[in-house]
Formats: C-alpha cells, structure tokens, sequence
C-alpha cells in the first residue's frame, strides 16, 4: 500500500513504468510541477481525490486495475489519458480541467463517471470505449468535446450536459438503447452508428447529420424547456449566455436513410436533403420549419420578378442564388454545401410532398409539389414542348396553387371577351321578325313585318349582352344572344377557356384549405 496523502510535490514527480501492488493514495496532493504516471499499473485501488496538477499531468498509457477516484481534482494545465484502460469503476466527478484533457483511446471497462465535471478548454475522447455507463451529467465543457470514432458499448443515457463549443460524435457507435440530451452550439454526428433505438434531445444546436446510419427508430427533438436532470432539477445553461436562442438546426440529412427518423420541432431552413434514402418515409412532427421564397418585387428589372411565399429547400436558395441574373433574397451556399441543381431537387422535393401527405398535412404539401414542378420547368433533360407546357402551367395558375394568379387571368379573360363582343361580336340591328300567311278572301299572300322599339341607349344595351354573353361562357353555358360570325367564335373560345381558368382557381383553393 502507497499513501500520499496531503504531500505536497514541489519538483517533478515521476512514477514512470512504476507498479502499485496494493491501494494507492494521492488524496489532497499537490503537484507542483510536472506529474508523471506513465505508463503505471495501479493493481488495486488508485485514489487522487482532491489532487492539484499545477503543471502537466502525465497518466498516458496506464492501467488501473481497480477502482479509480479523480472526484474533486484539478488540472490546472494539461491532462493527458491516452490509451490508458480504466478496468474497473473511474470517478472524475466534480474534477475541473482548466486547460486541454486528453482521453484519446482509453478504455473504460465499467462505469465512467464525469458528473458535474468542468472542462475550460477541448476535451478529446476520440477512440475512446465506454463498456459501461458513460455518466456525463451536469457536465460542462467550454471549449469543444471531441467523441470521434469513440465507442459505447451499453451507455443507456449521455448527459444531460451543456457545451459552448462542439460536441463531435462523428464515428462514434451505440450499441444500445440511448437517450442523449445536449445544451450545446453545435451537435457533429457524421457516420455515426446507432445500433438499437436513440432518442437525441437538443437546445440551441445545430446539428450535421450527414451520413448517420441507424437501424432502428431514432428521434431528434429540440426541448423548448430546460433540460431535467434524473432527480428531476433543472440543468443549468450559463455557458450558452450569449448564444442567440434555445432553438435546434439541422445542417445536413445527407447520405441518411431517413426510413425511421423522426424530427419534432427543428429547423430545417438550412438542411441539406439531396442523396437522403426513404427521404418519403420521413415523419416531421410539431414545427419543423424551413425557408421560404424572397416575397419582393424586383420591378426595376426586366422582366420584372416576384416570388410568391412557399417553403424553399436551402438546396434551391443556393442553385437560384448562383444563376445569371439572380435576384437578392435568395442564400449564398455555404462551404461544403456542393452543388445541387433542378435534376437533383426534383426527387427531393417530390419525396418530401409523400411525406407530407402521408401526415395528412396538404397545404405543406402542396408546397412541396410547387417546389418539385418548379425544378421540372428548369430541368435540362425534358422536351421544350414539355417545358412550355409546363411554363403556361406555372404563368396561368402556379401549377394549380395560386389562386389569385387564376382569378386575375379569368378577369383579364372576361374584359377581353367583353371588348371584343361589343367591338366585333354582336350585330349592329337587331334582325327583324316577319310573318306570311295567306288571305282567305282575295286568295293573295299577305307579310306582315314585326319590329321592336328602337333601344333608348343602344352602347349600354352592346355591354350588357356582352357581359351577359361573358358570364355564360364561364359556366360553359350558351348565352342565347344573336352574334355575328366573329362573335360565334369569340364565345366558343371564351366558352373554352375561361371555365379552364375558374377551375384552375377553385383546385388552388382546395388544394390549400383541404386536410
């Protein structure tokens, strides 16, 4: 048995390939200087409750065999665990780290316990293993937390905790049933693997997903309220003082197989979807927003453009925003982004209208449809017939969800119909009505003529059969009205068209109230 109690190391203390047989105590120790534990084999208990590293602290490559308590220590420099195996339960609860922490390629063979633990710079557990629980509750990292590739084998739950900076869990795989709750800036979880249900609860992340892979049911939440600890208190936010809002953002979607995810009340005005699998399979609950069209009228331009409000996909902010000509409102691509054009949208915009009205959400839906027609129109692989279809299709109605867009055209149809029946369309007199029979008496044929009053103001009386002529030609009806041959065909085209338009407004108003 070694005790050091309350010692106090004023030079370098170095205890390099040493191995402590029986219980080893450093409760209350100060390193002044240099701390030196490599590559030491502790064979029963290790306790440094307490300890104070002044300087570097030097444990890479250890083993400690039993239980290890680093509770209430403090490094006031670095800290370096690399590849060091932790075989039985390791305490760092209540430890502060005021400069960079190393745990790069440890393993922890039970229970790891970093509660209420406080890192002031990076903390690295890349290649790390935890086979046991992974207690990181109340912890607070102020820099970045590095898990890349890190590995936890039966951790049921990873936090509640709070991070200024990142929290990377590129790599890293869960092979059990996890809940995560994280209060950090940014959630980085690029290829990572989970390997039974997962349940991630964020507040004020922004999340990259790309590439995730996960076989079952996973759900990202953001949590409006503060996060719960297990003896049901409130987890302290102090970190994320001036970070603009508790709202949750996903980056990127990329590459994931969307098939059992769940999204409930994130932002996805930035999110990249294009390569996303079972993208149609997605289930967004709550207020899953996204971007929307710039609404300005560009009129100093020609030809002069507005965009009308709908949800954009960040994807087509950025295509739109890198054309010729492009009109401001619409986001720059960030570095990384890639580039996606109108062939590449199309499905997406397409799976995500299955999406919602699978969850029979159809005024989003119909969004999504514009979104996906849009990206037809400028696609470079369908026939210049087709695209003209397809631009009539979109000028006329906006693809049958713009009602006001019909509505003016039907209007504009109407008075043209109107000025070109008074002017062409109807007859200057009004025929005349005779009748002939024959006179019994003298045995001669008698005409006799029937004529009407003249029409005290004939101009009104021209506009009003015209109108009357109009009206009837919406409702695919026949107006009765004596016309000229000009005017025959003036009314079979307005009897053509125009109830085509009323239509077109009627299915965009349907389209946008019906459930």
């Amino acid at each position: 048995m070694a005790d050091f109690q309350s010692v106090t190391f004023e030079g370098n203390a170095w205890f390099g390939l040493v191995t402590f047989e029986g219980n080893t105590g450093f409760e209350s120790v100060t390193f002044e200087q240099l701390a030196g534990f490599q590559s030491v084999t502790f064979e029963q208990l290790a306790g440094f409750e307490s300890v104070t590293f002044e300087r570097h602290a030097w444990f890479e490559s250890g083993t400690f065999k039993g239980i290890t308590w680093f509770r209430l220590a403090t490094f006031k420099d670095s800290a370096w665990f690399g590849s060091t195996a932790f075989e039985g339960d390791a305490s760092f609860g209540s430890a502060t780290f005021e400069s960079i922490a190393r745990f790069s390629s440890a393993t922890f063979e039970d229970d790891a316990w970093f509660g209420s633990a406080t890192f002031e710079d990076d903390a690295g557990f890349e290649l790390t293993t935890f086979k046991g629980d992974a207690g990181f509750e109340l912890t607070t990292f102020k820099g970045d937390a590095r898990f890349e590739s890190a590995s936890f084998v039966n951790a049921d739950r990873f936090g509640p905790l709070v991070c200024a900076g990142r929290i990377v869990l590129s790599g890293a795989a869960f092979g059990g049933p996890v809940t995560l709750s994280f209060a950090a800036s940014r959630v980085e979880c690029r290829r990572t693997r989970w390997s039974a249900t997962a349940e991630i609860r964020l507040r004020y992340a922004t999340v990259d997903f790309a590439h995730a892979v996960f076989e079952y049911p996973l759900t990202i939440a953001a949590e409006p309220d503060l996060l719960v600890l297990a003896d049901g208190s409130e987890l302290a936010e102090t970190a994320l003082a001036g970070a603009p809002g508790p709202g949750v953002r996903v980056a990127s979607l990329r590459g994931v197989d969307a098939a059992h995810l769940v999204l409930a009340d994130v932002d996805l005005s930035g999110c990249l979807f294009t390569g996303t699998v079972h993208l149609d399979q997605l289930r967004l609950e709550g207020a899953c927003a996204f971007d929307t069209a710039p609404s300005s009228v560009r009129w100093r331009r020609w030809p002069s453009v507005r965009f009308t409000e709908r949800r954009v996909l960040a994807e087509e902010h950025h295509w739109r925003a890198g054309q010729p000509r492009a009109v401001r409102g619409w986001n720059v691509a960030v570095l990384g982004a890639g580039r996606a054009g109108p062939l590449q949208l199309a499905p997406v915009y397409r799976a995500l209208r299955k999406a919602f009205e699978d969850g029979k959400h159809e005024p989003g839906a119909a969004d999504f449809y514009y979104g996906e027609m849009e990206m037809r129109r400028h696609a470079g692989d369908i026939p210049r017939g087709e695209r003209g279809l397809l631009t009539a299709y979109w000028a006329l109605s906006g693809y049958g969800l713009r009602a006001s867009r019909a509505l003016a055209w039907l209007g504009a149809g109407m008075l043209f119909t109107i000025v070109l029946l008074m002017a062409f369309g109807l007859a200057q007199d009004t025929p005349k009505q005779t009748a002939t029979g024959t006179v019994p008496a003298g045995g001669g044929k008698v005409t006799f003529e029937i004529d009407k009053d003249d029409p005290q103001n004939p101009s009104g009386e021209r506009f009003e059969k015209a109108l009357n002529v109009t009206l009837n030609s919406v409702v695919f009806r026949s107006s009765g009205q004596d016309l000229t041959t000009a005017g025959t065909y003036i009314e079979m085209t307005s009897r053509l068209t125009e109830p085509v338009l009323l239509g077109l407004a009627v299915l965009a108003v349907r389209n946008r109230v019906k459930r």
